[in-house]
C-alpha cells in the first residue's frame, strides 16, 4: 500500500471513530435529559393542551423548534412565567413532539404521519418534518404518490414535492391503470404533468387520452380546459392515423378555434414529412419534442475485429437515436448487469487474458470502481440479477468450459459458490423469470449445447429443462412476454443463426418464432419499452453494427439505427429511471429527423415470418 493511501485510510479511520464518538455523546447527553424530563427534574414551563399539562425544559424545546424558541424569548416572554397554554392541537400530537424533542426519534406509522406532520409544520419542528419525509417517500406507490404530492404541496417539503412528482411522471402508465385521483387534478396541475419532458408514455396516445379522460369526468366544467391541455402533447410524434381519426376527428377539438390552429400546424408538419422537407412554419418546439426515455439502453464493452472497442454507446428509444459514452474499460465476452444504481462488467477478457476482475460504474458520480473479483477467471460468463445479488455461471477459464456458479451480495462486496450447473458451458446465455434463473446453449470442449437448466435460489438446485430445438453458443438468452427467448448464435462456432425460440416454463416446451432480420452472435440483448432487442454481434464475416428489435404483439422485427461502431462480445444492460443521465446524453431539442424524413416506425424495415 502507497504512503499516500495509508495517509487516506488513516485519516478515513479517524473521522469515522470521532463521529462515531460524537453520536455516543449525543445519545448520551439525550438520555440524561430525557431522563430529567421524565423524572420532573429542573423543568422550567408547562405547556397546557386540551387540559393535559406537560412538564418541560425551555431550552430542550427551542432546541428543535423556532415556535417554541421564538414563544420563550419573544418581546412578550418573561423568565418568570412558567405555563403556556397551547391551542390548536391535540394533546396526542403535544406528546409526539416533546418525545422528539428529548430523544430525537418519532414513532411514525401509515395512520398517524399526516397529523404528526402537520403538527410538525405548525410547530415548525424541522426534524419531524424532515422524518416524516423520509417516509412517506419509502411508501410512494402508483396508488398513493398523488395524494401523498397534493399534501407535501401544502406543507413545506421541496424536496419530497420534487420526488413524488418525479415518481408521478415515472410511473404514469401504472398510475392511469390503478387509481382516479388523476381525475381530481386541477387544470393546472395536469398541464404540468403532461408539459414535462420526464413523463413516461409509451406513445402520445396515452397523454391525450389522459385529456379526454379527465374533462369526461366533468365535461361541463372542463371542456374549456382542451386548448390548454392539447399543446402540451407532442402531436406530431402520434402517427398520421391516429392524429386523423382520434384527435383531428374529435368534435370538442374541432369546435375550438385554438385547437384548430394548433391542429393547422400539426398537419402541416405531417404534410411536409411526407414530401421529405422541413416545414415553412414551427410554432412550438413542445409538439415536436421527444420526452426523455424512462430507460436507456447501454451497450459496453466488445471488440472490432482484433481490436477493442474504443467507447460504450447509449440508447434511447423515442428518437431511435444513439449516444457515445467516454470509457476506457476494455473487455469483451462479459457481463454487464444493473443493480442499486452501479452498472457491474464481469470477467470476460482483454486483449492479454481471460478475467475474474470485476468493475462498477456508479451512476450518480459517474465514477470506477474495482470490487471484489471472482474466485475463477471467466470469459463467455453468463451474468444475471436476482433478489439482489449478482451470478455468475459457467465460462471459459483459458482451459476448460466451467459449470461453476458465484453470487455476489454488494452489502458484503463478496463472491460465494452456489451449486454448480449440471453442465459445462462458456458462451451460453442467461436470464430470469419467475424468481429462477434459466441458462441456455454454450459450448463445451468443442460441442455447442442444445441443454437448457433452470436454477431455484431457495433450494440451491439446477433442474435441467427441455433442450432447445437447436444447438449453440453465443447466443442471446432474455425473459420477455412471460417466455424465455433463446435468439441467435452459432453451432459451429462460424456461422451465425437468425433463429429464435421461445420456452414455455408451464409446459416445458420450445417454439420457434420469427427468424431475425441478420444472423448474429456473440451480440448484445435486453428489453427495452416492452421490445426485445439485439445489438452487434459477429454475422458470419465480421463484427456487426446492426441492431434490430422485436415487437412481440406485433410478431415482427424491425431494423433500427446501428450503433456507431461494430462489435462483437459485447453485451447489454437497461438503465431504468436515470432522468439527469439521459439528459446528459440526449439534450432536448426539435428532432429534425422528424421532418427530413420519415417517422422512426416507417424507417424501420419490419419483417414477419
Amino acid at each position: 500500500m502507497s504512503k499516500k493511501t495509508e495517509q487516506g485510510k488513516t485519516c478515513t479511520d479517524l473521522n469515522f471513530h470521532r463521529r462515531e464518538m460524537e453520536k455516543k455523546m449525543s445519545d448520551s447527553v439525550c438520555t440524561a435529559l430525557n431522563k430529567f424530563h421524565l423524572d420532573g427534574k429542573l423543568c422550567d414551563v408547562v405547556l397546557v393542551v386540551d387540559n393535559v399539562m406537560f412538564d418541560a425544559h425551555k431550552i430542550i424545546l427551542s432546541s428543535c423548534s423556532s415556535y417554541f424558541c421564538t414563544l420563550f424569548t419573544g418581546a412578550w416572554a418573561t423568565p418568570e412565567k412558567r405555563m403556556y397554554t397551547i391551542p390548536g392541537v391535540s394533546s396526542e400530537m403535544m406528546a409526539v413532539i416533546i418525545n422528539y424533542a428529548y430523544t430525537k426519534s418519532v414513532p411514525l406509522t401509515e395512520d398517524n404521519v399526516v397529523p404528526i406532520l402537520a403538527a410538525a409544520d405548525q410547530f415548525l419542528v424541522p426534524g419531524i418534518i424532515q422524518a416524516c419525509c423520509f417516509f412517506l417517500e419509502e411508501q410512494l406507490s402508483p396508488e398513493n404518490c398523488i395524494g401523498i404530492w397534493k399534501l407535501v404541496n401544502f406543507y413545506y417539503c421541496p424536496e419530497l414535492r420534487e420526488k413524488a412528482f418525479f415518481y408521478i411522471l415515472h410511473h404514469f402508465e401504472e398510475i392511469i391503470g390503478t387509481t382516479e385521483e388523476l381525475l381530481d387534478f386541477s387544470e393546472q396541475q395536469l398541464a404540468a404533468v403532461l408539459e414535462s419532458d420526464h413523463l413516461n408514455v409509451k406513445c402520445e396516445n396515452r397523454a391525450f387520452e389522459v385529456i379526454l379522460l379527465w374533462i369526461d369526468h366533468m365535461p361541463d366544467q372542463r371542456q374549456g380546459s382542451i386548448s390548454v391541455l392539447l399543446p402540451k402533447v407532442r402531436l406530431t410524434l402520434m402517427t398520421s392515423e391516429y392524429f386523423q381519426n382520434s384527435v383531428m376527428n374529435n368534435a370538442m377539438i374541432k369546435n375550438n378555434a385554438k385547437c384548430m390552429s394548433i391542429i393547422n400546424e400539426v398537419v402541416e408538419v405531417f404534410q411536409a414529412r411526407g414530401l421529405n422537407r422541413r416545414p415553412q412554419f414551427i410554432y412550438s418546439s413542445l409538439l415536436s419534442r421527444p420526452r426523455l426515455p424512462s430507460s436507456i439502453l447501454l451497450v459496453t464493452g466488445g471488440k472490432n475485429r482484433s481490436t477493442a472497442r474504443c467507447s460504450y454507446e447509449a440508447y434511447d428509444y423515442r428518437t431511435n437515436s444513439w449516444a457515445t459514452v467516454a470509457c476506457d474499460i476494455h473487455r469483451a465476452h462479459h457481463g454487464a448487469v444493473t443493480l442499486d444504481g452501479f452498472v457491474y462488467l464481469i470477467g470476460g477478457c482483454n486483449s492479454e487474458t481471460n478475467l475474474k476482475t470485476v468493475q462498477r460504474l456508479d451512476l450518480s458520480s459517474s465514477t470506477w470502481q474495482l470490487v471484489t473479483p471472482m474466485y475463477n477467471a471467466r470469459c463467455y460468463v453468463s451474468v444475471v440479477v436476482l433478489n439482489g445479488c449478482i451470478y455468475a455461471m459457467g465460462g471459459f477459464n483459458g482451459q476448460i468450459s466451467l459449470s461453476s456458479v458465484e453470487c455476489y451480495k454488494p452489502e458484503t462486496d463478496q463472491w460465494t459458490f452456489v451449486a454448480r450447473m449440471n453442465a459445462k458451458r462458456a458462451a451460453a446465455s442467461a436470464a430470469v423469470l419467475h424468481g429462477k434463473v434459466y441458462i441456455c446453449g454454450g459450448f463445451y470442449q468443442t460441442y455447442s449445447l442444445p441443454t437448457a437448466e433452470c436454477y431455484n435460489p431457495d433450494t440451491n438446485v439446477w433442474t435441467t429443462i427441455a433442450p432447445m430445438m437447436c444447438s449453440r453458443r453465443g447466443l442471446g438468452v432474455i425473459a420477455y412476454k412471460n417466455q424465455i427467448y433463446a435468439v441467435g448464435g452459432t453451432i459451429n462456432g462460424y456461422t451465425p443463426l437468425r433463429i429464435v425460440e421461445a420456452y414455455n416454463t408451464i409446459t416445458n416446451r420450445w417454439r420457434v418464432l420469427p427468424f431475425m432480420h441478420h444472423p448474429r452472435s456473440h451480440f448484445g440483448i435486453e428489453v427495452v419499452n416492452d421490445q426485445l432487442f439485439v445489438v452487434g454481434g459477429y454475422n458470419g464475416y465480421h463484427p456487426t453494427c446492426s441492431v434490430e428489435r422485436y415487437d412481440g404483439e406485433a410478431g415482427w422485427w424491425y431494423r433500427t439505427s446501428d450503433i456507431a461502431e461494430s462489435g462483437s462480445g459485447l453485451s447489454c444492460c437497461v438503465l431504468h429511471g436515470f432522468y439527469s443521465l439521459a439528459e446528459n446524453l440526449f439534450p432536448l431539442k426539435l428532432d429534425e429527423s422528424k421532418y427530413l424524413g420519415s417517422t422512426v416506425h416507417s424507417t424501420e424495415t419490419a419483417h414477419k415470418r
